[in-house]
């Protein structure tokens, strides 16, 4: 990875962000630096980077933790030069193979090492932008929305009329997925604290419950889904929670674990699940075109939009990744990028 590393600014260079090491500290690991810039190989797409974006993710890969993910970002060190992963920018150049795309298209979607002004990408991991996106606002939309359309429409079965709790609101993935479920007809229960509750509110949830307040499986909801994006609440609570045949969803949840960090409520509940009425389980998040194009239809009929939190410049990385784990994030949080270098 160090050898991508340079120190001028002459052709064939970028602006980037550098990873050497893991770290859990933003401020410690990441860093601004020139870097090679990649070219379009075969089957590839390069992608001038206008907007990128932050979530919780890019800490977990950042951060090497829990140690579950060292297999996909690297055993040691990180395998890429920095952890991003969300693009939004117009297509530089089109590798041997590539059909679909042209320069000067405008795109979104994933690349590896997405904090830099260029990033090769995978032609089935992006799509046309939005039309009425910003490259900021476009670029909050992949990994999370992704997310969360697989967990509500997906693995949820959202729809008319079904009672869906969703933990984590007012984060990144929550976001979305109170549009989401408000959009196919689900009367929503949103949890969230004080600060955020009129946001969440404001994207279609029927009911809030401020979870430092009070309990939020308390209530004398019986709910048909619950999408539990941030809490680590046992699997017994929750399934209490739910009908005889509702759905558990487990899309995150933290703790301090740094071999499983939470995921081991995820394996718990799909080993669990074939022995219940109820369906509890998780999913691997799945970055493709076919998804992003979905997205891309609800934005341009005014059914989902992202909540942009803030906007930070690529050199401050480092300073966006400190903004979300301190926890006062409502939607996401993205970087822009500059021209060329």
């Amino acid at each position: 990875m160090s050898e991508s590393i340079v120190t001028t600014g002459e052709p064939g260079t970028m602006a980037g962000v550098v990873q050497e090491r893991y770290g859990a500290e933003p401020e410690a690991v990441l860093r601004a630096a020139r870097l090679a810039r990649p070219v379009a190989g075969p089957g590839e797409v390069l992608v001038r980077v206008r907007a990128s974006s932050v979530d919780r993710g890019t800490w977990h890969m950042m951060a090497g933790l829990p140690y579950a993910v060292r297999p996909v970002s690297g055993l040691r060190k990180p395998k890429l030069p920095n952890p991003g992963r969300n693009v939004a920018g117009v297509v530089e150049a089109v590798g041997s193979g590539v059909t679909g795309f042209a320069p000067g298209d405008e795109v979104y979607g994933t690349a590896p090492a997405a904090f830099a002004e260029f990033a090769a990408a995978r032609p089935d991991r992006i799509a046309p932008k939005p039309a009425g996106l910003t490259f900021e606002e476009a670029a909050t939309v992949p990994v999370s929305a992704l997310t969360a359309l697989r967990a509500v429409r997906d693995k949820g079965g959202v729809g008319e009329g079904r009672q869906v709790l969703i933990t984590g609101a007012a984060g990144g993935v929550g976001s979305f997925a109170v549009q989401l479920a408000h959009a196919f007809g689900a009367r929503v229960t949103a949890v969230a604290s004080t600060p955020k509750l009129d946001a969440v509110r404001a994207l279609g949830a029927d009911h809030v419950i401020d979870y430092t307040r009070e309990d939020f499986l308390a209530g004398p909801r019986p709910y048909d889904v619950i999408i539990d994006i941030a809490g680590n609440r046992g699997l017994r609570d929750l399934r209490r929670a739910l009908t005889p045949r509702g759905r558990l969803v487990i899309t995150g949840g933290e703790t301090n674990g740094r071999w499983l960090g939470g995921t081991d409520r995820q394996l718990r509940a799909q080993l669990l699940s074939p022995f219940t009425g109820q369906h509890l389980g998780t999913f691997i998040a799945s970055e493709h075109a076919d998804g992003l194009r979905d997205l891309t239809a609800l934005i341009d009929a005014g059914t989902l939009g992202p909540v942009v939190d803030s906007v930070y410049p690529l050199a401050e990385t480092a300073a966006a990744v400190r903004h979300l784990l301190d926890g006062r994030v409502t939607g996401k949080v993205a970087i822009t990028v500059p021209g060329r270098g």
